[in-house]
């Protein structure tokens, strides 16, 4: 696989799953599978986001980090970015938006989903945050629905629990098949050069700490990090 593919810059393996949505080609059929089955149940299971080209990912990091869009914490509460420093900065960025070149959407294997027809029923602004995939939220069945059927159809979710690296996202489905494939062809040195040559705010932190970024979040093995322990 060539690394523009999986960083996300020209992936060949793209179809069009509607209302400006794509999947890889090898996932759009399991998807359309378990969409089917979801509405068979009374869930309106659809699609928030797929797959991200690496200068969308480019364009959402950097107006995070000028302060443009909302940084959050790890229960979801907006932090100040003018009391954070630029390495705090960059860890809270990471938390909920990956790297650019290091987003599991740039793949096609990777989506968001949400229960459609109950947010449209629901009062509250929707904002894709925990809160509303518990109990209470307006997408508390479809996660329970998701976390008894996904798996028939091929999917998981990556982050299903916070390891100290990418926050818990109850709305993250994966295709277990089609994403090994990506997950296999990763480098970090390709991932050093894509940033390198971008045009991403903060740069020299984020080249300062790609080893551990790539460990903790691209890899998402989280806290586990020990920069002199780690076999680079």
């Amino acid at each position: 696989m060539k690394p523009a593919t999986w960083l996300g810059q020209d992936n060949p393996h793209l179809v069009d799953a509607g209302n400006g949505h794509f999947l890889h080609a090898n996932v759009l059929p399991a998807f359309v599978n378990m969409q089917q089955a979801a509405r068979d149940d009374g869930i309106d299971l659809c699609l928030v986001s797929s797959f991200r080209h690496f200068d969308k990912q480019c364009a959402i990091w950097n107006r995070k980090w000028r302060g443009e869009a909302a940084l959050l914490d790890s229960e979801g509460i907006a932090l100040n970015p003018n009391s954070l420093s630029d390495v705090e900065k960059l860890h809270a960025i990471l938390m909920w938006s990956a790297l650019p070149g290091g987003s599991r959407h740039h793949w096609g294997s990777d989506f968001d989903v949400y229960d459609k027809h109950a947010v449209e029923q629901w009062n509250g602004k929707f904002s894709l945050v925990d809160s509303e995939y518990r109990k209470g939220g307006p997408c508390f069945l479809l996660a329970n629905w998701l976390e008894a059927n996904m798996s028939t159809f091929g999917f998981f979710r990556p982050f299903n629990e916070d390891k100290g690296g990418v926050a818990c996202e109850l709305w993250h489905l994966s295709h277990r098949a089609v994403a090994t494939e990506f997950e296999q062809a990763l480098s970090l040195t390709e991932l050093t050069t894509a940033i390198k040559h971008s045009s991403i705010e903060g740069k020299a932190v984020v080249l300062q700490h790609i080893d551990e970024i790539y460990y903790r979040y691209v890899l998402n093995r989280g806290e586990s990090w020990d920069s002199e322990s780690w076999a680079r």
